[in-house]
């Protein structure tokens, strides 16, 4: 069956108008050219639709039932082919999944959630853990964002520079690196924990350090920032982490921070999504509410 869907747009008008004059008006077209879009609509609906009572057309029962319905569709479709579709917030009602490296989840979550919140009650956060794999979740759909430090390589992902980090060095009061000029040489030859959740137990920290004919020893991977940090707490091993994501755990943790003694490029964070969602006005309202949480993370301390 060959429908034309503009004459729902022609119902529509005619509907609220209540005349075929009126409805033309309403859409700029001719009133013959309304008058034939009528007969149409009796054609496919087996159903006057208007009128005449007196000087007068009114709509018949059959119009009534669904005019309501008609206005709808002509308004979603309208949504789905405008090119600027606001979003409301107070009603909007999804659940978006955000994956961030560990120590920037702590940092910023709750911030993100809470003006996530206040601003659309509706919605849902599923803050997930980064994986231990490589995996493609962006474009499957399963997750809507994610935080990284390397920039995506893939076509479809987009991606945009949130800020840059630097590493500095977490160790318990008390430590014996925290005493005197903190060197390339002291810091090899103490004893280290990465944070990686692969398990790895070297880093580009390695690289600088060979590049100096420096060697370290590393005992211990931990999965997530807050385990190394504890083993940081509770041990006599070094941490070399991200300063700003990493800030108020070592604060919390009353762990000193020492300046690494390597010249390391800054860590870059990036945000990715796929393109699927690019133009989305509820996804772009979410990378901005992320955004401005990230952003106040890196902001220099006070």
């Amino acid at each position: 069956m060959q429908l034309d869907l503009n004459l729902l747009t022609a119902l529509d008008a005619l509907l609220e108008e209540g005349s075929v004059a009126g409805a033309a008006a309403h859409l700029h077209v001719t009133a013959p050219a309304m008058s034939r879009s009528l007969g149409r609509i009796r054609k496919a609906t087996g159903d006057q639709i208007l009128v005449r009572t007196g000087r007068t057309m009114v709509p018949t029962a059959y119009a009534l039932a669904v005019q309501e319905q008609v206005h709808d569709l002509v308004q979603q479709a309208h949504d789905v082919l405008s090119p600027e579709r606001e979003v409301d917030l107070a009603t909007l009602e999804r659940v978006f999944t955000v994956r961030l490296h560990d120590a920037l989840a702590a940092a910023c979550g709750p911030a993100l959630v809470a003006s996530v919140h206040r601003q659309a009650p509706g919605v849902r956060l599923r803050l997930v853990a980064e994986s231990g794999s490589d995996t493609p979740e962006l474009r499957r759909g399963d997750v809507d964002l994610e935080s990284s430090s390397a920039k995506p390589t893939v076509p479809d992902i987009r991606h945009r520079l949130i800020g840059q980090d630097r590493l500095v060095v977490a160790v318990r009061p008390g430590h014996p690196l925290a005493e005197g000029p903190l060197t390339a040489e002291r810091y090899a030859a103490a004893e280290h924990a990465t944070v990686s959740r692969r398990g790895r137990l070297s880093d580009p920290v390695d690289d600088a350090l060979g590049a100096l004919g420096l060697e370290r020893t590393v005992i211990a991977a931990a999965p997530t920032t807050a385990t190394a940090l504890n083993l940081a707490l509770a041990t006599d091993l070094v941490v070399s982490i991200p300063e700003a994501v990493t800030r108020a755990a070592r604060q919390q943790l009353a762990l000193l921070t020492l300046p690494l003694p390597l010249e390391m490029p800054p860590i870059p964070l990036y945000l990715s999504w796929h393109q699927r969602y690019h133009n989305d006005r509820a996804h772009t309202w979410l990378r901005a509410q992320t955004r401005t949480a990230i952003q106040t993370v890196f902001a220099p301390p006070t």
